[in-house]
């Protein structure tokens, strides 16, 4: 696991993997290092969110950086 995370918005668009190796959503938007993951992404919302357009809104999540395991060119991959 990575000691420090710190998520940018380059992570805008990477899909979010849990634990068992599950597709559980996209990141939609980082604000001060905290992404936003769309659990259900519309292909509207995916071609956003990979434009850098992405915005938070109410049916999304904030993910915890204490519970990413790795960060890869295209995944975030959760430690639990």
């Amino acid at each position: 696991m990575q000691d420090s995370v710190t998520l940018t918005e380059d992570d805008e668009g990477k899909t979010v993997i849990n634990s068992n190796g599950d597709k559980i959503g996209r990141v939609v938007n980082v604000e001060h290092g905290k992404a936003h993951v769309d659990p259900d992404p519309g292909l509207t919302d995916r071609i956003r969110s990979k434009l850098g357009w992405g915005e938070a809104d109410e049916g999304d999540y904030v993910l915890d950086s204490s519970s990413i395991e790795r960060v890869s060119d295209g995944e975030i991959h959760l430690s639990r």
